[in-house]
């Protein structure tokens, strides 16, 4: 029988959450009954379960044992240890006993799923005022990100938006535009998309007979945008030849269009954008360091969408109702397989998803596991399963991690398997969120090695 969540032992509501400290916490990533946004440890161990003692956690939700799992400092570790629930306790997809947690842990308990941060938690509790942008969608962080982009949006800076393929660079430059105030209208232009030879009069537009084929004057994107953004999205695989014409432009703030012999006036904003490493491009000799400079008013990294899983319960019931779908829930083993997977195309293969489970759904209200696509549910082969190392005869001592490979061992795993993190992680018997966080100490990206 489930217990209301008004009567819940830790009534989160009466915390104020300003009061939250920094330090180490779980953060909500989805559950089917109200919950905290995030969760502070402290001295004590904390209790989690349907019936805990005061100053527990109460879940009430499907799967969960009176009293589930306990989580407690040891040293300078933080140890959950599962207090022989019926459904046990997953860590990262795999059931453990006892386990020292590490930064970005996933901890399921019944139908509750949580994130670990070791630090910073005050960084994850939701504000209850109004998005500055209604477009970005997301939690604490993604909030700071779009009160940063409204404080330079009016600012006659370029902005260079920086971040992995789907990570929603051009909402990101549609919302500066909206927020600017300039009454033009924004052009965007993919780099990466259109021949080298004819990138720049579609930038800049030609006059009549300035080649063969030119039997007209055509105005390029740049003047389109002319009192408003232009938006260059891919900017790392522009062409050298482009490049120049480009810096000329921010420093003169005059456009020539190709055969045109006086240059015209235009005011422009540039918002550029790319997920490539412009730093190591300008190192290389493949971007000019000038125009990287005039480019970089203000940069923002948008984060990958396995970095924010806590976002997944508000962008999935936003990109349903853009669809149509405000009918449409996911079920829990949906939603567990969600959360699981790394989303290495982020939120726009989360959106692809969704559209392709929408489509099986037929009159169905809920998304099950089967709807998902092949890629979400074979990551889910081995879910629920004990952990590969063995797990802590609490509370004796924390379960040992395997130690992190080396730069070579990591380049070799990431040749050998073409960029597969999915199939690293089952080599290694680690979870994929560990296996990034391999790959970021190296810099490593497996898009790098994909054929």
């Amino acid at each position: 029988m489930r217990r209301d969540a008004d009567t819940a032992t830790h009534d989160f509501r009466a915390a104020p959450r300003a009061k939250i400290a920094p330090g180490a916490g779980l953060v909500l990533l989805w559950a089917p009954v109200p919950l905290p946004d995030v969760i502070r440890l402290g001295d004590a161990p904390l209790i989690l379960g349907r019936e805990p003692p005061p100053g527990g956690i109460a879940i009430a939700a499907a799967g969960v044992s009176r009293l589930h799992a306990r989580i407690h400092r040891a040293g300078e570790s933080w140890v959950l240890t599962d207090l022989d629930s019926r459904n046990g306790t997953l860590v990262s997809g795999s059931r453990v006993r006892s386990i020292a947690l590490e930064h970005g842990d996933e901890l399921r308990i019944g139908d509750a799923m949580f994130g670990f941060v070791d630090h910073d938690l005050e960084s994850y509790v939701t504000s209850s005022e109004p998005p500055l942008f209604p477009t970005l969608i997301g939690g604490a962080r993604v909030r700071r990100l779009a009160a940063e982009l409204a404080a330079i949006a009016r600012a006659d800076l370029p902005v260079t938006i920086l971040g992995e393929t789907g990570t929603g660079k051009e909402v990101v430059a549609q919302a500066i535009h909206a927020a600017s105030g300039r009454t033009g209208r924004i052009s965007a232009i993919n780099c990466a998309a259109i021949p080298t030879h004819l990138l720049e009069s579609e930038l800049f537009g030609y006059k009549r007979g300035a080649f063969s084929g030119a039997d007209r004057d055509k105005v390029g994107l740049v003047a389109h945008a002319h009192r408003g953004t232009l938006f260059l999205d891919e900017i790392g695989d522009l062409a050298p030849e482009a490049q120049a014409k480009l810096l000329r432009l921010l420093e003169t703030r005059e456009l020539l269009p190709l055969g045109a012999l006086t240059p015209e006036k235009v005011d422009v904003r540039v918002v550029s954008a790319t997920h490539r490493d412009l730093d190591a491009l300008v190192a290389a000799g493949k971007f000019r360091g000038d125009l990287f400079a005039r480019l970089s008013g203000h940069v923002t990294r948008l984060p990958a969408l396995r970095d924010r899983k806590e976002d997944l319960r508000l962008l999935i019931p936003h990109l349903l109702a853009r669809h149509g779908a405000t009918h449409v829930r996911a079920s829990a083993a949906a939603m567990g397989a969600l959360c699981h997977y790394d989303w290495p195309y982020n939120v726009r293969e989360l959106e692809a998803a969704l559209r392709r489970a929408l489509a099986l759904l037929g009159t169905q209200r809920e998304i099950e596991l089967s709807h998902l696509p092949e890629t979400i549910q074979r990551a889910m082969e081995g879910y629920g399963e004990e952990a590969s190392t063995p797990s802590l005869p609490p509370p004796a001592r924390e379960a040992p991690r395997a130690q992190a490979p080396d730069e070579a061992s990591m380049r070799a795993l990431l040749e050998r398997h073409r960029g597969n993190v999915t199939a690293i992680a089952r080599e290694l018997r680690k979870d994929r969120v560990q296996v990034h966080r391999w790959m970021k100490r190296w810099c490593l990206r497996p898009e790098d090695f994909r054929s």
